[in-house]
């Protein structure tokens, strides 16, 4: 009995048997098992699905034993999938191959789709204004060793790839974003090592990541015979990043990729370098804050998804290209001059809807019936889009049209071999257009006209017998029949067949009836079924025409992106930039694109000048009050000449500006606790990767540098580095320094191209007032403590503090030596032996820098810090002149209310 019982329990039914095969091929995805009309999970897989889902987990009987169990209604994939999948989970998806029958114990069964954060194709999966990346990191040896890098967005088939040194890539993939990282399964410590733990990542077989292998996967994707046509013949590594996405999408039964007709080389020498930290201080694409807005959400005034997608990256990628920056601002200019063509292009566009990511489910078998039906209605929105175009005389505008392709042809077809406002489920019938198919016209007038039919036989039948009486009816049993009742039985004709014997009547078949009901009774599967065999020969027909319909989807996305820049020049009072040959930027009444417009009702941004030339004004040091508006005026300096040089107008009166090749910003404060780095270290790194990667023509933005660490280190590091972006000898970056160090003023003084400016504020009963408006000269303050008492910190506190700041201005900060820091020459160069940012103190056991001539007043007395409350010294005073023999009651509640109110002081 015991080995039976035992037996028993390792019996496994067929069913499980079968998912266990399949799951065994992917072992590392949740596997969605289709058992009938439900998506099933088993194991681990249901607990995962239980908890992400919210879903009922159950068990399962396998033969003597509980498997757990998790599952979901097959009308419900749209619902379910993009939870797992935006979880992170890798998808299989595996359903039934054949037809259930009662013939067949179990049906076939197999993988036909595996979903993972990047090759989401779904619309519920996808956001319309942004590409899902794909993204692979091939190694060439070492963290100073080149990398390639390939991106491949699926929904839309765009290919793009890159090779270069690490912090390339690393910009690359912040612009980007990837959902989804490939990585070879021996590099994972080294790429969390060089771009952190923000991707999801997915180690692949070493053996994937050769040149033969992945060349070869690429040769055949664009059927050609080298990669010289697309550029990048001589990028190995990008080749292999890219050709392991290609194998990538083959083990993940995604075969039918037609939609990928050519791969585009990120050329680093053509956009704008902006690191990573950059991307991020300037809040281009996201905001760190929960009620922040990055610049993207305020210049995004498209109305296609492809104009979106392709804004996102004109934010990332300025161009350093004059005549293309021109030809952007010429069309916006035209927008700008004509309200009507304005107008009349918006209303198309907005009829064609996302044209680019509906070409692309052609090749992936994943369009309906009603999507097509928009991709000719879309195609059809181009002609007046081309019109419109054509008739500005605007010679690049001219050019746009030329290249635009309404493919009338196609249009044309799907309006033949389509309903009006077909289907959106093909099993469920009304695609196909009448008067398309003479087989489905007849299937279909036989369903809409069987029972005239029936009549029709009836009667003629009726009249050839002269049996009045004369009926059809049906059953199940032998479905339709003619019926005469016993007094006509004799008048049945010899062709008839007998089939019932009824009471008072007989029942009769005939082969023209017998013709009928198989139509009738199986047209509906019929028509399915053709409609059906239709509907994928036109999928297929579509198919030749992927490549000019991607080629018109990009035109429109520029031609959007360039409608958005009119459109927000006309809105916010933007000027067109005059862009020159110079090294200057010189910006009158600028303001900053995102704050203006997140202002309270009835407030007005506040503009500033900014002017900085590598031979005058090069360094701008900016000292004010903690919230007077520095860090802003810092951003919007930066974002005026980034809109530019993506064609967009800018917020300002006027604006003349010789290109920039790189921003360069170091603002806020975190820090890597992962990674055992500091916020201090942080803030080192960043610095000093701006410091290694300076040219002339760069713009370095630096808010509080050194405020990491103590103040004699913090200020000699910033004063350092001032010195450095000054008088290095190789380039002369434009710089805004903001900095709390009032004590770096006196570089004012001493170093030709460094000017000291303030943003200006205005005290007022013990209190200041902002007035966001940048003057010459330095301050002298930086106001901390008005601003702890803005934010509420316990008066208390603030009164402490008050007291404490007043002691110390009194006294005299004494350093070790007086002698003033030597003055420096126009070149720079120090005279003496002063070489650095200040002397170095050797009195006790370790060194430390001080800037020599800043901390020449004597230093605070620590008793400072042990008195007790001054306030209270002061009641004690008042309290000891009193004579309370000698007052009246009056008297002493007048005195009470005078202390009360030094109190409250």
């Amino acid at each position: 009995m015991a080995k039976a019982a035992k037996k028993k329990s390792n019996k496994v039914t067929p069913l499980m048997q079968q998912y266990a095969q399949v799951k065994a091929k992917h072992p590392d995805a949740l596997l969605l098992f289709r058992v009938g009309d439900f998506y099933e999970t088993f194991g681990e897989d249901a607990v995962k699905a239980a908890q992400t889902l919210g879903i009922i987990q159950t068990s399962r009987n396998n033969g003597g034993s509980d498997v757990e169990l998790a599952g979901f209604p097959y009308h419900s994939l749209d619902m379910y999938l993009p939870r797992l999948v935006k979880a992170g989970f890798r998808v299989a998806i595996c359903e039934q191959l054949e037809k259930p029958s009662k013939e067949k114990k179990i049906v076939k069964r197999g993988v036909t789709e595996i979903v993972t954060p990047g090759l989401a194709v779904g619309d519920k999966m996808l956001e319309h204004k942004s590409n899902n990346y794909l993204a692979c990191v091939s190694f060439a040896g070492g963290k100073k060793g080149n990398h390639g890098l390939a991106l491949l967005d699926i929904s839309t088939g765009e290919f793009v790839c890159a090779e270069g040194p690490g912090d390339y890539v690393d910009k690359l993939l912040q612009s980007f974003q990837p959902k989804e990282v490939l990585i070879s399964k021996g590099r994972k410590k080294e790429f969390l090592g060089y771009f952190g733990d923000r991707f999801y990542l997915t180690p692949r077989d070493e053996w994937i990541f050769t040149t033969d292998y992945t060349q070869e996967k690429l040769l055949k994707q664009f059927n050609a015979a080298s990669l010289k046509g697309f550029g990048i013949e001589k990028m190995e590594l990008a080749q292999i990043a890219a050709g392991a996405i290609l194998h990538y999408l083959e083990t993940t039964e995604n075969k039918n990729l037609q939609h990928i007709t050519r791969i585009n080389r990120l050329a680093n020498d053509r956009y704008v370098w902006l690191d990573r930290f950059t991307i991020r201080n300037l809040e281009l694409l996201h905001s760190p804050h929960d009620n922040g807005v990055p610049l993207v959400q305020v210049m995004d005034q498209t109305v296609t998804p492809m104009g979106g997608r392709l804004l996102r990256k004109w934010v990332v990628l300025p161009l350093l290209d004059h005549k293309a920056i021109k030809r952007r601002h010429t069309v916006v200019r035209a927008f700008v001059d004509d309200a009507v063509l304005l107008q009349d292009l918006d209303e198309h566009l907005r009829k064609i809807g996302d044209l680019e990511r509906l070409i692309s489910k052609v090749p992936l078998g994943k369009i309906n019936p009603r999507e097509i039906r928009a991709l000719a209605n879309a195609l059809c929105a181009l002609s007046p889009i081309k019109t419109l175009l054509e008739s500005t005389g605007n010679e690049t505008l001219a050019q746009l049209a030329n290249k635009l392709d309404a493919l009338p042809a196609v249009c044309d077809e799907i309006d033949r071999q389509l309903m009006e406002a077909p289907a959106v489920n093909l099993h469920k019938g009304g695609v196909i257009a009448d008067g398309f198919d003479p087989a489905l016209d007849e299937l279909r007038d036989i369903t809409r006209n069987g029972k005239s039919m029936l009549a029709g036989i009836q009667q003629r039948e009726a009249e050839r017998t002269g049996i009045s009486s004369l009926k059809i009816g049906f059953n199940n049993v032998f479905g339709y029949y003619l019926e005469v009742t016993n007094k006509y039985k004799d008048q049945a004709p010899e062709e008839w067949t007998r089939k019932q014997t009824l009471t008072n009547a007989e029942r009769y078949i005939t082969e023209e009836l017998k013709v009928l009901e198989d139509k009738i009774l199986n047209a509906e599967d019929k028509i399915l079924q053709r409609e059906e065999e239709l509907y994928e020969e036109l999928v297929v027909w579509l198919q030749q025409f992927i490549s000019p319909v991607q080629h018109n989807a990009g035109l429109v996305g520029q031609i959007d992106c360039l409608l958005s820049f009119a459109k927000l020049a006309n809105r916010n009072r933007y000027v067109e930039p005059v862009l020159d040959e110079s090294k200057d930027i010189e910006i009158v009444q600028g303001r900053h694109p995102v704050i203006e417009k997140q202002l309270a009702v009835g407030e007005q941004y506040v503009p500033n000048d900014v002017s900085l030339d590598p031979d005058g004004q090069q360094i701008i040091m900016i000292t004010g009050p903690n919230m007077s508006g520095k860090s802003a005026l810092l951003r919007q300096t930066a974002l005026i000449c980034l809109m530019a040089q993506m064609g967009s107008f800018v917020p300002a009166e006027r604006v003349r500006l010789g290109l920039i090749d790189r921003v360069f910003t170091r603002v806020g404060a975190s820090d890597n606790i992962s990674s055992g780095e500091s916020t201090f270290m942080v803030e080192m790194n960043e610095t000093a990767s701006i410091m290694n990667n300076i040219t002339d023509r760069s713009l370095i933005l630096l808010d509080e540098i050194g405020r990491g660490t103590s103040t004699f280190d913090g200020i000699s590091i910033a004063w350092a580095i001032a010195e450095y972006l000054h008088s290095n000898g190789k380039t002369r970056p434009k710089t805004l320094f903001a900095t709390h160090y009032h004590e770096l003023n006196e570089l004012g003084d001493r170093l030709e191209r460094i000017n000291n400016f303030n943003v200006a504020i205005k005290e007022h009963a013990n209190k200041i007032i902002f007035l966001r408006k940048l003057v010459a000269g330095g301050s002298q303050h930086s106001f901390g403590i008005h601003v702890a008492q803005m934010a509420g910190m316990p008066r208390e506190i603030v009164r402490r503090a008050t007291d404490i700041l007043a002691q110390l201005e009194s006294q005299h900060i004494e350093g070790t030596d007086g002698s003033p820091l030597p003055r420096r020459g126009a070149g720079g160069e120090a005279s003496g032996a002063d070489a650095g940012a200040g002397e170095v103190e050797q009195q006790g056991p370790q060194a430390r820098p001080v800037a020599a001539s800043t901390f020449s007043q004597p230093a605070p007395q620590l008793s400072i810090f042990e008195t007790v409350d001054p306030t209270a010294g002061r009641i004690k005073a008042a309290l000891e002149e009193i004579n309370i023999n000698n007052m009246t009651p009056i008297e002493c509640m007048m005195k009470l209310n005078e202390l009360r109110g030094l109190l409250e002081e």
